[in-house]
């Protein structure tokens, strides 16, 4: 598998939707922005972590 890109700081929001939350994750120096929709039953650490993993696989097909 690839090098993971290095994130010194990333933008969590959630917003909750009924039984589902959405998180966005945001990388600020390259603006680059991903949203996963999990369940609201669901720790927010696990959906942090979801959405940080989405983030380096954007940010590392972007190369």
């Amino acid at each position: 598998m690839g090098r993971q890109p290095d994130l010194d700081e990333v933008l969590i929001e959630f917003r909750r939707i009924g039984n589902s939350v959405k998180v966005s994750a945001i990388e600020p120096v390259t603006n680059t922005e991903v949203s996963i929709v999990g369940p609201a039953t669901a720790g927010e650490h696990a959906l942090r972590m979801a959405a940080i993993q989405k983030l380096r696989y954007v940010l590392a097909k972007k190369g």
